[in-house]
């Protein structure tokens, strides 16, 4: 379903507690005009909804090729219950943004299925800043936004799976 037409936000139940919650974020300096908004977005979300400030580590990481070590790192080593990924691929006129785009959404996906932590899938795969623009302060709002959401919602299902 395109972003254009549905908000995860407003379709999305009640989100739980997260006074204890930790969470990473490791965000691409790569197209930073739009991941810095992503950023902004997440951030605001996480404290909005009662996270500490101090329980949140953002890593910057070059582009978002590198997001998956940085995400693999942060569960390794840093104190976080979640991590949120937080790239932009804007396609270009060689197959680049495919390798990029697969590559990213594989290690992504590899991340939740090994490292014991729930990591998510921020990375804006679009074919023009326009839509990347679109996504961050368009008319129905910024994705950082649902990828924190998500990343609460994530983290209270592993807990309730741990009781």
């Amino acid at each position: 379903m395109s972003s254009t037409n549905y908000n995860f936000l407003q379709e999305s139940s009640a989100v739980p507690d997260t006074s204890n919650m930790r969470f990473g974020i490791v965000v691409s300096e790569w197209n930073n005009q739009i991941t810095d908004k992503l950023l902004e977005g997440a951030i605001d979300t996480l404290t909005q909804h009662g996270v500490p400030e101090s329980n949140i580590t953002i890593g910057h990481v070059p582009g978002s090729f590198e997001l998956v070590f940085g995400a693999s790192q942060m569960a390794k080593f840093g104190y976080v219950d979640a991590i949120i990924a937080i790239g932009c691929v804007i396609r270009g006129d060689t197959p680049h943004f495919d390798y990029i785009c697969e590559a990213v959404s594989q290690g992504i996906g590899q991340l939740n299925a090994t490292c014991g932590k729930p990591v998510i899938f921020g990375l804006l795969t679009v074919n023009n800043m326009d839509q990347a623009i679109e996504r961050t302060t368009g008319p129905l709002g910024n994705k950082g936004s649902e990828f924190a959401v998500t990343a609460i919602k994530m983290v209270d299902y592993a807990w309730k799976l741990e009781k």
